[in-house]
């Protein structure tokens, strides 16, 4: 299963593409298991949101391991997924609550390209098998990634405790740090729901200067 990482708009230069992924490559490629998401989207979050134009960073745990719903950004799934993902159908529910309306589907390739990185701590996972490439060695490439964004006020969106111990790679800054329960049905009623935080991200977008990301369409927020 050879992985090609090329075109990562800035990303490239993060010392886990050099060394790291040679032997994560490795063994993917020796893996008899059905792998997700297919070998050509596992960059996808990278290469939608260069490192140059990310404004905000939602960090997620591992791919769906469902066949056909991840294509290589956290909580995202492809568009023709019905239903929806149990975390992700709360995330709607509190984007409704929050900003008075949802996506069309649970596609959210646009916000990546407004510079949202949605990006997993594990970007494989066996098909049927969660956390079953949670020891593979990408967890140093969200660290980094988490270490080099953090040069810059970023909004940082944790949602759990798995992400939340991630913290401690994040520099400090002038940064938005969100940090509630995981809008996973076993704890979304713990502190997530009622966060609103699509409106407190563009609120703080905003006051620095910064365009608001349209969250429900796929276009500029005006």
């Amino acid at each position: 299963m050879p992985l090609d990482s090329g075109k990562l708009d800035g990303w490239n230069m993060l010392p886990f593409f050099r060394e790291e992924l040679p032997r994560i490559a490795q063994v993917l490629e020796n893996e008899k298991r059905v792998i997700l998401p297919p070998k050509d989207q596992i960059f996808t979050a990278l290469r939608l949101t260069p490192l140059e134009k990310t404004l905000v960073v939602i960090l997620g745990q591992d791919p769906y391991p469902t066949p056909g719903h991840a294509h290589g950004l956290a909580f995202s799934v492809e568009p023709d997924v019905r239903p929806l993902p149990r975390s992700l159908g709360n995330i709607f529910k509190e984007m409704q609550t929050d900003l008075g309306g949802i996506p069309a589907t649970g596609d959210l390739r646009h916000w990546a390209r407004q510079g949202v990185l949605m990006i997993n701590t594990a970007l494989t996972v066996p098909a049927g098998e969660a956390d079953g490439h949670k020891k593979l060695g990408w967890s140093k490439l969200t660290h980094e990634i988490l270490t080099e964004v953090s040069k810059k006020p970023t909004a940082f969106v944790l949602w759990g405790k798995t992400a939340q111990s991630l913290g401690k790679h994040i520099q400090p800054g002038d940064h938005l740090k969100i940090e509630t329960a995981h809008p996973s049905p076993l704890s979304a009623r713990r502190g997530f729901f009622d966060s609103r935080p699509f409106s407190r991200i563009n609120a703080w977008l905003i006051e620095r200067g910064e365009s608001p990301i349209n969250w429900i369409t796929d276009q500029e927020a005006p």
